[in-house]
């Protein structure tokens, strides 16, 4: 199932910085890096060497775009930077939650009204399955306010107030989850490779984002055990070898995004498709760019389960 709104329409602002492939330096940038940067069909994609910082790939880097579940990074990346956060404190999942996803259509971990789960475990739930029911669970925790309604949008503000402090100054955020509500969801690729490289430096995350799948336990409102199998939608786990994240998002207006990181020879990219229908092959493709390899050619994707959700 896929996050958003069918039909919306965002709008696209400012200018193009540049089109095609761009090559600057780093330090994966030499010798071992491929000649020819390839082609990816993406509306905007970015590449980056985590170490440094450094640009290895650009194509509309900087044109701001909407980013569907992309957008739970930084969910995660305000949760995670909560002073003396316990990631085993409890939350008990609210019948607003569900009843959010209905309504959106949006992708869900399913979480049962009732249930008792940690913070840890929500965390699992949006970023793997890409539940948006967790998302909200979490901005209603971590936001201010006497109703759930100004909860989460205390949340929002608080995710806009940490993309200033990360300088990522094409960025905005009017939903936790990447269902937007005024058409004002954006990043840019550049933008989003940034935020991804400041969460995957906590271990927290950069620990969840790399399984394919979680098995968790959660405490029934009557007090029995209720087992939640989830799997990530990113099929680069377990198909290109080295693959350590991200995150998928997926919809009407935002197309197929990606974001994704590998590690290889302890070098480690991470990087950035928009609107890409091709998103697993060209991750694999600019990866193989970055470590000078040839992967994407032989690369065996990896199916997720029936019933598994999709994002």
């Amino acid at each position: 199932m896929k996050t958003g709104i069918k039909g919306v329409r965002i709008r696209r602002t400012a200018a193009v910085v540049g089109a095609g492939a761009l090559l600057a330096g780093g330090a994966l940038t030499a010798p071992a890096q491929a000649a020819t940067a390839p082609s990816v069909s993406a509306k905007g994609a970015f590449m980056l060497n985590s170490a440094t910082g450094s640009t290895l790939y650009s194509k509309y880097a900087d044109t701001k775009r909407p980013m569907a579940s992309t957008t739970k990074i930084m969910t995660a990346r305000v949760v995670l930077s909560t002073p003396d956060l316990n990631l085993d404190r409890k939350v008990t999942i609210k019948q607003a939650y569900r009843d959010y996803v209905t309504a959106k259509g949006a992708s869900t971990a399913d979480l049962k009204t009732g249930d008792k789960v940690t913070i840890r475990q929500l965390l699992h739930a949006m970023l793997l399955p890409s539940g948006c029911d967790a998302a909200m669970a979490l901005a209603d925790t971590f936001g201010t306010g006497t109703t759930v309604s100004a909860r989460t949008k205390s949340f929002i503000s608080k995710m806009n107030a940490k993309a200033d402090t990360l300088g990522l100054t094409n960025t905005h955020f009017d939903s936790f989850d990447g269902n937007s509500t005024q058409n004002t969801n954006y990043t840019t690729p550049r933008d989003l490779a940034k935020l991804a490289r400041s969460a995957m430096k906590y271990s927290t995350f950069a620990g969840i984002v790399k399984k394919p799948k979680t098995v968790q336990y959660a405490t029934t409102s009557t007090g029995g055990t209720r087992t939640y199998t989830w799997y990530n939608t990113n099929q680069l786990l377990g198909s290109y070898s080295g693959a350590i994240g991200v995150k998928t998002g997926t919809n009407t207006p935002s197309g197929p995004c990606l974001v994704f990181a590998a590690t290889r020879n302890e070098k480690t990219v991470i990087g950035v498709l928009l609107n890409d229908q091709y998103r697993y092959t060209d991750a694999a493709k600019l990866l193989d760019y970055a470590f000078g390899t040839s992967s994407a050619s032989t690369m065996q994707l990896r199916t997720l389960p029936t019933g598994a959700q999709r994002d």
